[in-house]
């Protein structure tokens, strides 16, 4: 019996190593909500975990390397859309105020600590209690300790250790972006459509190397706001700036501080577009040109679901077989 249960114990550690060694990021939808009320949002990969970071990336005046990520992430394909916010806020998300744009054109005239309130509902949605901002009202929110906070690739006051959902970081937002997808290493593009080169401006549309930008009337639909990135990413550049869940000097420790904003908007020259480009604005502020997406800690392939289940099956089939 004590062999057939030190078996069962391999088993069971074969089926964790199982799990850490495949547990990748996987490209797939996340549903919220119900009924007329249903929100759909997809995501990406963003791997190559441990890439390093774009050594000529800066700008302002924190000019610092970005863009180096250690760990898999999942980034949303879209900016988050009008329509989105509408649905959670018939679902019970309380205190934001309805964007500038409608439908499937992307949320704007949201501050900082609005779009951190949409991202703590996707959480509450997925693990009642849980959010990822330590909100204390509409304006404000007090760090988490230490203890409570994010760690992953460095301390983040910001974010909550357990959140599932969140704003990207400057350096989460910057690799989806930018990072040509090669590699753990530190080869970027310059504009978030995988190029070195500007890219052409229209008003809406998916063709590769296209943005939303340059004297354009307005923003187009988050899914017909350009060409992707090398992850496969739309609307980084151009259609509206988003914010990002930096503190622009990177230390995340005030309510306060301004909040990085990266990407440029539809009315925006191709300089904002560009990857050397950073801004910064009050949290509290809100403008019709800033918007948001949201980003995500991966999620197991079902192909790693399936080999883990079935280890476990064979496991517990042994164990009893032992007793």
């Amino acid at each position: 019996m004590e062999t057939q249960l030190i078996l069962s114990r391999s088993i069971l550690t074969a089926s964790a190593a199982v799990l850490c060694a495949f547990l990748v990021p996987s490209a797939h939808a996340d549903v919220f909500g119900s009924g007329a009320n249903t929100l759909t949002l997809e995501f990406v990969t963003i791997g190559n975990a441990g890439n390093a970071d774009d050594a000529g990336a800066g700008g302002g005046s924190y000019s610092t390397p970005y863009g180096g990520v250690s760990y898999g992430y999942r980034m949303g394909t879209y900016e988050i859309s009008q329509d989105a916010i509408t649905k959670a806020t018939a679902g019970g998300l309380a205190s934001v105020v309805a964007g500038a744009h409608t439908g499937n054109e992307p949320a704007a005239n949201m501050t900082w600590f609005e779009a951190a309130a949409f991202v703590n509902w996707l959480n509450e949605q997925r693990t009642p209690g849980l959010k990822a901002y330590n909100l204390t009202g509409v304006t404000s929110l007090t760090p988490w300790a230490s203890e409570d906070a994010w760690q992953a690739g460095g301390e983040n006051l910001y974010r909550h250790k357990d959140a599932y959902y969140f704003l990207p970081s400057e350096d989460e937002w910057y690799k989806a972006a930018y990072h040509q997808n090669t590699g753990v290493n530190a080869d970027y593009w310059d504009y978030a459509t995988g190029s070195n080169t500007a890219p052409t401006a229209v008003a809406s549309g998916t063709t590769a190397g296209t943005a939303v930008y340059a004297t354009i009337s307005s923003p187009a639909a988050v899914n017909n706001a350009g060409g992707l990135s090398a992850y496969g990413t739309m609307g980084q550049n151009g259609n509206v700036y988003e914010w990002a869940e930096s503190a622009y000097d990177g230390i995340n420790n005030s309510s306060s501080e301004g909040r990085e904003i990266r990407g440029g908007f539809w009315f925006d020259t191709e300089k904002a577009l560009r990857s050397s480009l950073r801004d910064d604005f009050s949290p509290t502020n809100s403008y019709n040109f800033i918007g948001f997406r949201v980003a995500s800690v991966p999620e197991p392939t079902s192909t790693v679901l399936m080999i883990s289940a079935g280890l476990l099956a064979i496991a517990r089939r042994r164990r009893r077989a032992a007793l």
